[in-house]
């Protein structure tokens, strides 16, 4: 059994982060959960076997997109699979994640389904 992916959810919302974990670990996944950008940096930090980032845009101390702005500037997490989680009706949100090097934009309310899917897609595992 090949080892479980390790992904970083970002997201101040606790249930939020809940429903992503619960979900993830379902499947091949370990998922480290963090409430603020800056918990994520040092997150990034202390975890290099971080396959993916889910991070939510409005987040305390550092926003999502400071995150990622971070991560793309910083040789280690240049590459990185990164998936933005946004409340809707937030597009000059969107083009300026895309803008920085999003890997891909989800919308909430969300499906945890398709969420599950675009993870296993952006990780390279096989269904």
């Amino acid at each position: 059994m090949p080892p479980k992916r390790h992904v970083l959810v970002a997201d101040d919302e606790p249930h939020i982060g809940r429903i992503i974990q619960t979900k993830l670990e379902l499947g091949p996944f370990r998922v480290t959960l963090v409430y603020d950008g800056a918990e994520a940096l040092r997150a990034l930090e202390q975890y290099p076997d971080v396959a993916l980032v889910l991070l939510d845009l409005m987040m305390p101390i550092r926003s999502g997109l400071e995150v990622l702005a971070e991560m793309r500037g910083d040789a280690r997490w240049k590459a990185l699979p990164c998936i933005i989680l946004t409340a809707a009706g937030q597009d000059q949100r969107y083009d300026e994640a895309m803008r920085l090097g999003a890997t891909a934009f989800i919308t909430k309310p969300f499906s945890p389904k398709r969420l599950y899917a675009r993870v296993m897609e952006l990780t390279g595992v096989e269904a």
